[in-house]
């Protein structure tokens, strides 16, 4: 099995010099190209007025990504509510926690974030029982934010500010692709929506996290790389492991 063509479900790294795709490209002769495979589209004033949530009766906002963070500015601009200088921000890291600076004077606000995961949030969270929050998220989010929540008897509110919807791969051939690597859920849902008669025949699949390599295996396709594991923490690595192992393999033919 010889590996030359990989499609990443990702938009290509800003750098791409510097990334670690561009590396295993050069180490093993590869084409690497970058796909995006989702967008995400913020729902409109009226859709939100439907989930009958007021911006007003929160004291509070958490926010798990910039996505969250640019869909409640943009929902509280349509809706004419002015976001309160007392409204307090916890982040689920420091770079989203810096990305309000977009938004809000940083330094005026009353701003908390974790170290990067939400169970890091929690801990924070936990310590300002009283707050009444707001929970901006896409229509697919992970359960286990709210049973978190929930557990903890946090006064909360979901609002769901954005949806992740399949891009539009028309263009995109598939004829000499050897590896095709997805990092959500919604990235498996879209490539069986724009192929409805693909056939994954001998091309490598890789998933990265576990509720994507469930949608792999639920969608009838076999998943060959899985990561992150103990000994590869990241998709290239992953593949990197796998490619070396073809070689090994291969060399014993």
């Amino acid at each position: 099995m010889k590996i030359k063509k990989i499609i990443v479900s990702q938009p290509q790294p800003v750098e791409f010099e510097k990334s670690p795709y561009s590396d295993l490209a050069k180490k093993y002769n590869l084409t690497i190209e970058f796909q995006k495979f989702i967008k995400i589209e913020g729902v409109t004033a009226r859709e939100f007025r439907q989930e009958r949530v007021s911006l007003a009766d929160h004291t509070a906002i958490i926010l798990t990504s910039r996505n969250g963070v640019d869909h409640f500015f943009r929902i509280a601009k349509e809706m004419r509510f002015e976001v309160p200088d007392s409204l307090k921000y916890f982040c689920i890291s420091e770079s989203t926690a810096f990305y309000l600076q977009k938004y809000v004077h940083y330094r005026k606000r009353k701003i908390f974030h974790g170290k990067q995961t939400f169970a890091d949030l929690m801990e924070i969270i936990r310590k300002h029982k009283d707050e009444k929050y707001l929970l901006p998220c896409s229509d697919i989010h992970k359960a286990s934010m709210l049973k978190m929540l929930n557990d903890a008897k946090i006064n909360y509110n979901k609002a769901v500010l954005y949806k992740t919807v399949a891009s539009n791969l028309s263009g995109l051939k598939l004829d000499d692709v050897d590896m095709m690597v997805f990092f959500s859920p919604a990235g498996i849902k879209s490539l069986t929506k724009n192929f409805p008669d693909f056939k994954q025949n001998d091309i490598v699949f890789g998933a990265f996290g576990p509720a994507t390599a469930q949608a792999v295996n639920e969608a009838g396709f076999t998943l060959l790389i899985n990561a992150p594991t103990k000994s590869s923490p990241s998709m290239t690595m992953a593949i990197e492991e796998f490619i070396e192992e073809q070689q090994k393999k291969s060399k014993k033919k």
